[in-house]
């Protein structure tokens, strides 16, 4: 494997796809490509400046981080954030099951449901549920990927990274963009957007966007595509500026219907199942941005309100046979205010300091439905294996009325809240800066519960004697709460070494923080324990609140690393070493036995220990290579389920390695036309798919490749994705004594026009 790991290594230096900018030296005008290495920001004429907690060139802090900008994500494909994923080293989004799982892994920690371990800001405004993650990105200015510990300035849920992604300005670009690709499967997308600036003052913006496809996955039980989808999108944004105050509005909607969860069988290698998998998703996002910069001091406000109602049907057993299916809706509504506060800048002290609010409100409605192998197989082959009773229980009624299904219904209320206070300071002296930071987190939930069934069951002797019909019907309500209090200090070290702030050194330790909660999915585990119960079972009673409830997960986090560039920017360079120790760390799992959900759990501690290394290399003109590296080996140091003792056993689902090149090559057809090739290489693995480590997915790669003309305001681009068509899977999980996983997707192609006006 090491082996090959080299090979691939030097050879994907010389392959490609695209990411342009302008490059250093380039006059005003001139559409010159030249590629972004993940921890470069090229300073283009009409970006705006739009960073709040940090400074513009993230090259110049103590921070591993990759920028993507609007070339990148133009010129390169990308269209969500598992595609920008792929430009930097140990970032891993899987995609799979649906646009409701946004799984990111970060050097080795991640959780596929719950709480993530990296937070999302748009134009500075939080995104507040993960399940908002996955969207669609149009005109998109740039997009910064920051690894490591975030929690003092960006508090919870940023124990692993902060991505940044900030839009395009009206005040910045005026005009009309349209957009429109096709490619296999019948894979469509179409945009159009306005910028323009009414007075010196004032500009607005109007975009939106439409994509549909048709699918890449067969259920072989009534021959469908089960994963087709339709999304849309739209955003309206305000901008003021008048001297020391700006004034930024943006108003957004999001919405997505797709099939979901292509997951096959192991045993048989087919998608076959005969339920309904589905998930439907609307979103609204307001977002309110006011900054004032006084002589000392700029004061900004974010304040936000989000709404989001997303509707999950799943058939979870993923078999032809009739088990039991999941109905989950969610309608959740959520308000963020922050206040930071930020010094002048200043040649030796500088700080940030701030205060941040937070209220969600979330009503769940998600019953479970069982039905007729489910009723057999998981509840009545056990009671009438356990049961002291004489005789056999049938579901339903003595005749057999209404003993195909019944409904375990669970609906649930919950409440979160929580405000943070934070400081950072930063002393300069000489090439050295110091830097010490603090919040302090506070957060409050409560969760109201309502879980019942009705149905009924009948005894039949086995001395002949008359059935016997019983009603059950059981109705339980409560209410759980929870408290977390938490410190999230931060110290860097960092010194420039040559005195023109190209070259520089770090050190730094963090603490990072994710938020516990409440393990919904539960819940009817814990209803059809107690039907068992009432049908005369004897199970011990355990504490719903161990069943139910997780606890927050913590880390400590120390790096050491360095940004590096020749004096022509013709290499830049940047490498970083961390070592991570993780405790309580969030996991989900399927528990034992026949059960019906899943759970989330917390492992007794891990470690983490790696490395990433970037790199840039332009050797001509019209030449441009790129090579990003990341290696994280993450283990469990104390971890015990039941029986099971998983120390120094792999986490599940994070790479131990990613591996990413790209390189494109420009060739002048005449004085207006340019026609751009890219190459895009991508590897990752191995992943451990479970805490035994039993099964996993060797290193796989991927090759992608493109062909740009460009001419002005035109543009017609032809990509091919994984050229090779490599077989691989990207996810894999077990349930009920099954293994399923889901494949990654084959070979695809895609044409793509664009028009300036």
């Amino acid at each position: 494997m090491k082996k090959r790991i080299f090979h691939i290594f030097l050879l994907s230096a010389l392959l490609s796809p695209s990411a342009y900018g302008k490059p250093n030296g380039a006059s005003e005008g001139n559409d010159y490509p030249t590629l972004l290495m993940p921890d470069t920001l090229v300073e283009m004429d009409r970006v705006q400046i739009t960073a709040i907690k940090q400074g513009l060139s993230l090259k110049r802090e103590a921070v591993s981080a990759s920028v993507l900008t609007s070339n990148t994500i133009e010129t390169g494909g990308v269209n969500a954030l598992k595609d920008a994923a792929r430009f930097a080293p140990n970032f891993f989004a899987p995609d799979y099951g649906s646009r409701m799982t946004s799984s990111i892994y970060v050097r080795g920690l991640g959780t596929r449901i719950e709480q993530p371990v990296v937070g999302l800001n748009i134009d500075n405004v939080p995104v507040a549920d993960k399940n908002m993650y996955d969207i669609d990105l149009a005109d998109i200015e740039r997009v910064e990927i920051m690894r490591g510990a975030q929690s003092t300035l960006y508090g919870r849920n940023t124990m692993c990274g902060v991505i940044n992604i900030y839009t395009a300005s009206p005040m910045t670009y005026q005009g009309t963009r349209l957009r429109a690709e096709y490619g296999s499967r019948n894979a469509y997308r179409v945009s159009a957007s306005t910028y323009h600036r009414i007075e010196e003052k004032f500009g607005v913006s109007v975009s939106g966007q439409f994509a549909h496809c048709d699918g890449y996955f067969r259920n072989l039980y009534d021959d469908s595509l089960c994963d087709k989808e339709n999304s849309g999108s739209a955003r309206a944004k305000f901008q003021y500026r008048n001297g020391a105050l700006s004034i930024d509005n943006t108003l957004s909607f999001s919405a997505v219907r797709q099939g979901g969860y292509p997951y096959a069988s192991i045993a048989t290698g087919r998608i076959d199942y005969n339920d309904e998998a589905s998930y439907r998703r609307a979103g609204v996002s307001e977002g309110l941005t006011v900054k004032y910069d006084m002589p000392k001091v700029t004061l900004s406000s974010i304040t936000s309100y989000q709404y989001l109602d997303d509707k999950m049907i799943m058939d979870q057993d993923f078999l032809p046979a009739s088990y039991f299916t999941l109905s989950q809706h969610k309608r959740q509504h959520d308000i963020t205010q922050e206040l930071v506060f930020r010094s002048a800048k200043s040649d030796r002290y500088t700080w940030t300091a701030g205060v941040f609010g937070f209220y969600k409100s979330q009503y769940m409605n998600a019953p479970v439905i069982f039905k007729r192998d489910g009723i057999r197989q998981l509840i009545l082959d056990n009671i009438n294996a356990n049961s002291p009773y004489d005789g056999e229980y049938r579901w339903g009624d003595a005749d057999g009325n209404d003993g195909d299904s019944f409904l375990l219904g669970d609906l649930f209320t919950t409440r979160n809240g929580g405000a943070a206070i934070y400081h950072e300071s930063a002393l300069q002296t000489g090439r050295w800066r110091f830097s010490l930071g603090l919040r302090i987190d506070y957060e409050a939930a409560q969760m109201r519960y309502r879980n019942n069934v009705d149905t009924k069951y009948t005894a039949f002797p086995s001395n002949g004697a008359a059935p016997t019909t019983a009603h059950v019907y059981i109705d339980d309500t409560g209410v759980l709460t929870k408290t977390f209090v938490e410190w999230l200090p931060k110290l860097t070290i960092s010194v420039d070494l040559d005195g023109n702030k190209r070259n520089m050194l770090y050190l730094s330790a963090a603490k990072g923080y994710k938020a516990g909660g409440f393990n919904t999915q539960m819940f009817s585990e814990v209803l059809q324990q107690r039907l068992k119960q009432e049908m005369g079972v004897w199970i011990t009673p355990g504490n719903l609140d161990d069943v139910v409830a997780y606890k927050p997960e913590r880390s400590w986090n120390f790096e050491t690393g360095g940004h590096f560039a020749t004096n022509d920017t013709l290499f830049e360079a940047d490498v970083a070493l961390f070592y991570i120790i993780c405790l309580d760390q969030q996991l989900t799992v399927f528990p034992e036995g026949q059960t019906t959900g899943r759970m989330m759990t917390n492992a007794g501690r891990t470690r983490s220990v790696g490395a990433e290394a970037s790199f840039r290399y332009r050797p001509h003109r019209s030449l441009e290579l790129m090579l990003a590296y990341g290696y994280t080996n993450a283990a469990f140091t104390r971890f015990r389920s039941g029986l099971n003792d998983y120390r120094g056993k792999r986490v599940p689902y994070a790479p131990e390695h990613t591996l990413s090149a790209q390189a494109t090559y420009t060739v002048a057809l005449t004085t207006d036309w340019r026609m751009i090739f890219g190459l895009d290489y991508n590897g990752a693995g191995r992943i451990w798919w479970n805490e035994a480590n039993d099964a996993s997915q060797p290193f796989y790669s991927l090759l992608n490749g493109s062909i740009t003309f460009k001419s002005g305001r035109y543009g017609v681009a032809l990509r091919v994705r994984n050229i090779l068509g490599t077989k691989y899977d990207i996810f894999y999980f077990e349930s009920m004594g099954n293994r399923f996983v889901q494949r990654g997707r084959p070979t695809s192609f895609g044409i793509k026009a664009s028009i300036d006006i």
